[in-house]
């Protein structure tokens, strides 16, 4: 049989992480989580990385394996992925990813773009901006230089929307015309299975989620990072909120609606990453599994 990655992708609190299980129980294989937050052992609550049960339940790889202080971007995850496929498709041909940080999913299917290097003092005066004048004014330069970036990429994430505008900027042409550009093969077939929900019914899950990670203890876990607020890791939808509380920015009731609002526009912009690719097989979060199972083994 063919090496195939069989890769679940949707927006957050659909249920992948269950249905990512139930696929490596059938087929015997591990599953490797692409979510770019659950790399993080400090932050176990807000990033609903799985628990105990179902991390006995399949085995796991990329969770909790790095430390909010290591730096660690998508060119090494997609280096350290590919290294542990190779690895895995010796025992199985068949494997597992689950995931919904669409760029670090593309990274491993698809290889990353290629972007040329720009002054890093660009990345130095965008990054005092965004302390100066808040997110929303990064947001707005890219949407006046570049819309189809602003509408893709996690415009919520400052990494990210700093890196768009240092290239807009750099180079006078737009972040998006570096992307989608040809890259090397890979070594093994890909078969993508999408979940999806009515809004409303994805939206009251989100909030849900939002109200058990509290009751979890996250407002302590966020109190532990604050100290360490300005990293990378925690510019992270749940923590950044309880940082503003902590700051007496907010009051923590509306810490916890904002963190509501932010994840589901969080979901939106997931939904609207992964809708761009067509290959994507899409199911309700409430299809049978069976059904799903029946659907993969076809395309085997």
């Amino acid at each position: 049989m063919t090496n195939t990655l069989i890769t679940i992708v949707g927006p957050t609190a659909i249920g992948k992480t269950a249905l990512g299980i139930k696929l490596a129980q059938h087929f015997g294989c591990d599953i490797l989580s692409c979510d770019s937050r659950q790399f993080y052992k400090e932050m176990s609550i807000g990033t609903a990385v799985p628990n105990k049960e179902e991390l006995e339940a399949a085995t796991h790889h990329f969770i909790q394996n790095r430390s909010i202080f290591d730096d660690y971007n998508v060119g090494q995850f997609e280096r350290d992925a590919l290294a542990t496929l190779d690895e895995l498709f010796k025992k199985n041909p068949i494997q597992i990813m689950v995931g919904g940080s669409g760029l670090y999913v593309d990274a491993v299917l698809n290889g990353l773009d290629d972007f040329p290097d720009v002054d890093p003092s660009i990345r130095s005066n965008l990054t005092a901006l965004l302390a100066s004048d808040g997110i929303e004014t990064l947001q707005k330069k890219l949407a006046s230089l570049d819309i189809e970036a602003y509408n893709t990429i996690a415009i919520d994430n400052p990494h990210r929307l700093i890196r768009a505008l240092e290239i807009c900027i750099g180079t006078g042409k737009t972040y998006s015309s570096f992307k989608n550009k040809p890259k090397a093969a890979r070594n093994f077939n890909s078969i993508k299975i999408g979940l999806t929900a009515d809004r409303e019914l994805m939206y009251n899950r989100i909030n849900k989620r939002v109200d058990i990670m509290m009751d979890n203890g996250l407002l302590t876990e966020a109190k532990e990072m604050y100290p360490h607020k300005s990293l990378n890791a925690l510019q992270t939808v749940g923590y950044r909120e309880l940082f503003d509380y902590f700051d007496g920015h907010f009051t923590l009731d509306f810490a916890i609606e904002e963190i509501k609002k932010n994840t589901r526009r969080f979901a939106k912009r997931q939904g609207t990453w992964f809708r761009k690719d067509t290959s994507i097989i899409w199911f309700d979060f409430q299809e049978n599994t069976q059904h799903i199972i029946a659907t993969i083994e076809a395309k085997l």
